[in-house]
């Protein structure tokens, strides 16, 4: 099983590491923040935001800005609590990246984030097979690595995580030496802070049970050290995994869906809580009589022992289907995401005993619709996220250009 899409504009991303915070949601109602206009302004915005100490959101849009990519390269911009709205940056496609995915922030209040293609040459027709880069405070944009293909891997389509030294880690869709296209299985990598990148495991593909194509996986790591993720396809079924690797670099397995009520081809990687189970979405399979057989996804755990529970499984019923971005956790154990069609998409609430609540559904206009990066919380218990359609601007054939939207009561 190769990795399967509902027709994304560009490059896909997702999603926002756990948060733990105290405040749990009842009924929502949706403030667009910002609704982009127009190419030049920046466009489909794939990932989820990022909050600064000031009350300032970041994030990046997939395509737009003023590059020379047919339909833009896409921008970092910065969301001021009153609603202006800056861009910090526009790739300009050639060896600085393009497309650029989610955003982590340091202690300094410097960003770091991932173009899944650009950098320099190979990969895509020579467009280049993406980038790691980082953005000081003042808007000052250094490449710390420009990934190469085969071993070095390429496609860095999911977010960053950052430890106490500064190391970042991330995946990358191809690369990493595995499987026999030439493009690689995908790969797990870490950059140091001098810009110094290293492999730290290489999916082998196929028959090999460890998992293929770690597609728009945000990693989390525990206070060990351990990484976790999701592959989209391969494991023991060829329906994805969840994976740990070791500081040392040994793989385990910890799950291979089988495609059944148990869902398949996660996107999006996993949360951990304090227990040290894990919390993550597949937006196929489930329910087979949804989509067709194709199935609506589930929201699953996974225990620390490996023990997998199906928490929910999506249905058809409006917009109630597909969730393709991480989750975030409230204190009581609530868990928030965002389902990504068949309508313009919502949001939803699951809570402990396994009751869902759609808390809203997007209407595909000037609210947005079709959310595909994960959620932000802050410690008012309000949820921030971004919409790849909709917002009233003039992009895609009248879809919209994207939006960033707050819910609260």
């Amino acid at each position: 099983m190769r990795a399967r899409n509902f027709g994304i504009n560009s490059a896909l991303a997702a999603g926002t590491a756990l948060a733990l915070l105290a405040s749990s949601v009842q009924a929502r109602t949706v403030h667009v923040l910002y609704g982009f206009q127009n190419v030049s302004d920046g466009a489909y915005p794939l990932a989820g935001l990022i909050k600064g100490r000031s009350g300032n959101l970041y994030g990046t849009t997939s395509q737009g800005g003023t590059g020379g990519c047919e339909g833009g390269c896409g921008t970092v911009f910065k969301l001021a609590p009153d609603g202006t709205k800056t861009i910090l940056y526009s790739f300009a496609g050639g060896t600085d990246g393009s497309h650029p995915q989610g955003l982590v922030m340091d202690k300094a209040g410097n960003l770091y984030g991932t173009t899944a293609s650009g950098g320099g040459s190979g990969c895509f027709d020579n467009a280049g097979c993406g980038t790691v880069f980082e953005m000081g405070a003042s808007g000052t944009k250094t490449v710390l690595h420009a990934f190469k293909g085969a071993n070095d891997g390429g496609e860095p389509l999911g977010g960053l995580i950052i430890d106490g030294k500064g190391n970042l880690y991330g995946s990358a869709a191809e690369g990493g030496g595995g499987c026999d296209s030439g493009y690689g299985c995908g790969a797990v990598f870490r950059v140091a802070p001098d810009g110094k990148e290293k492999v730290i495991y290489g999916f082998a593909g196929p028959g090999q049970g460890d998992g293929e194509w770690p597609g728009a996986v945000r990693l989390a790591r525990d206070s060990a050290g351990n990484i976790y993720g999701t592959t989209q396809s391969g494991g023991a079924h060829s329906y994805g995994t969840v994976f740990r690797l070791s500081r040392d670099g040994t793989e385990t397995v910890l799950y291979s869906f089988t495609g059944g009520s148990d869902g398949g081809g996660p996107y999006a990687g996993v949360i951990l809580d304090a227990a040290g189970n894990l919390y993550g979405t597949t937006p196929y399979d489930g329910d087979l009589n949804c989509d067709y057989g194709e199935g609506c996804g589930t929201v699953f755990k996974i225990a620390s022992d490996g023990t997998e529970t199906t928490l929910y499984t999506f249905t058809d019923t409006g917009a109630n289907a597909s969730p393709m971005a991480p989750l975030v956790m409230d204190s009581a154990g609530n868990l928030y995401g965002t389902t990504y069609g068949f309508s313009p998409g919502g949001v939803f609430k699951l809570s402990p005993s396994g009751t869902e609540k759609l808390l809203y559904t997007f209407t595909g206009g000037t609210d947005g619709g079709q959310p595909l990066g994960g959620l932000f919380m802050d410690k008012r218990g309000r949820l921030y996220g971004t919409t790849q359609s909709g917002g009233g601007g003039n992009c895609n054939n009248g879809f919209g250009c994207g939006a960033v939207f707050e819910l609260r009561d």
